[in-house]
């Protein structure tokens, strides 16, 4: 479903301020890696805003969003003192993963990998032809 004008408007103001708001408290640099707000999306009612997260080089990703979303009321409170001014109710906010990032990179591999192959086996079969000369 395509979203409209204002939940758009909405969407990247919400992604603005959490990630400042993520950036000032420290969460955009956990346990050696970094985590990114990659997309927030607004239900059409503007009550809801599903939060998009990617993680870089991070171990524990199920651990991290778990700690992230215990601290729900906390950004969004923190969000409503930035926003107050903007919209009349700040939107509950609910986390996700966004494995994207993680899915291209393991494909990047897959191609490297059938690359290197095809490579292999072709100077494997010209030095055969040179050997039959």
């Amino acid at each position: 479903m395509e979203e409209n004008k204002r939940q758009k408007q909405v969407g990247k103001l919400v992604m603005e301020e959490l990630s400042d708001i993520f950036q000032r408290e420290g969460m955009n640099i956990v346990e050696g890696g970094m985590v990114s707000i990659l997309k927030v999306m607004i239900t059409p009612d503007l009550l809801e805003a599903r939060v998009y997260l990617s993680f870089f080089q991070v171990k524990d990703h199920q651990g991290l969003l778990h700690k992230i979303k215990e601290r729900t009321w906390e950004w969004r409170k923190l969000l409503g003192q930035r926003v107050k001014n903007q919209l009349r109710r700040v939107p509950e906010l609910t986390f996700y993963v966004d494995d994207t990032v993680d899915h291209i990179f393991k494909m990047d591999q897959i191609f490297k990998q059938i690359s290197e192959e095809r490579k292999a086996i072709e100077a494997s079969g010209t030095a055969s032809e040179e050997g039959s000369n």
